[in-house]
């Protein structure tokens, strides 16, 4: 079992930045590969980026790829998404995600991951 807590979401004016955490805990964190999706009112959960257990994999939607980085610290237990150059489209809710354990590539589907931490808003304007 493996329980995430996601933080870091605000408002942001267009142009700006933000950084997102994922605290794990219950479990070995570097067991497991870890994703963050995000779902904009009214539209279906999508990918944003995943991270490989030991960190050296990454994989980024088009969308977002060159904007936002994906970075971990195994001895912290802890996943980021740093957030560059944000557009009013890249508001919604966003999901840290991990698993399935010891998989040792990067997953881009929702019906990959295991658990879920509980979403933080991310607000920008225009």
């Amino acid at each position: 079992q493996v329980q995430l807590v996601d933080s870091g979401g605000g408002l942001v004016q267009a142009g700006g930045s933000l950084r997102l955490s994922c605290a794990a805990s219950g479990s070995t964190f570097s067991n497991y590969g870890m994703g963050w999706f995000r779902q904009a009112p009214g539209k279906e959960r999508e990918f944003v980026a995943a991270i490989s257990r030991g960190g050296g994999r990454t994989s980024y939607a088009d969308s977002v790829k060159g904007r936002f980085t994906i970075s971990r610290d195994n001895a912290k237990n802890t996943v980021y998404l740093q957030m560059n150059s944000l557009k009013p489209e890249d508001t919604a809710v966003y999901y840290c995600a991990a698993g399935p354990v010891y998989y040792s590539g990067v997953l881009q589907t929702i019906k990959s991951y295991d658990y879920w931490g509980q979403g933080t808003q991310v607000t920008v304007s225009s």
